[in-house]
């Protein structure tokens, strides 16, 4: 079983930052791709970004050139670096791996970022 443990939401001010982390419970050696969606009030959940086991990455483009994705091999922890935030980044951010082996999803619970001035 993969945990994955979300931080960093909070309250942000427009134009400035914040980082997530969401840190995994196995080594992400075995996980093939671990990423980040997100879910406005009274709006679908949308894709953010991703990041593979090659280093290779994807953004929406809604954040493209605003919002960084990255990880960490050795604390098991991928980051979410929004930048230049904006009222519309309001959501519940969500995390989720990919296991390697057997393509299973495991998502976790969630951490609010707040954008308003």
């Amino acid at each position: 079983q993969v945990q994955l443990v979300e931080s960093g939401g909070g309250l942000g001010q427009p134009g400035g930052s914040l980082r997530l982390s969401c840190a995994a419970s196995r080594s992400i050696f075995s996980i093939a791709t671990m990423g980040w969606y997100r879910q406005a009030p009274g709006k679908q959940r949308e894709y953010v970004a991703h990041i593979t086991s090659d280093d290779t990455t994807d953004y929406a483009d809604s954040v493209k050139g605003r919002f960084t994705i990255s990880r960490d091999t050795a604390k098991n922890t991928v980051y979410l670096q929004l930048n230049s935030l904006k009222p519309e980044d309001t959501a519940v951010y969500y995390c989720v791996a990919i296991m390697a082996a057997t393509g299973r999803q495991y998502w976790g619970q969630g951490t609010q970022v707040t954008v308003s001035s």
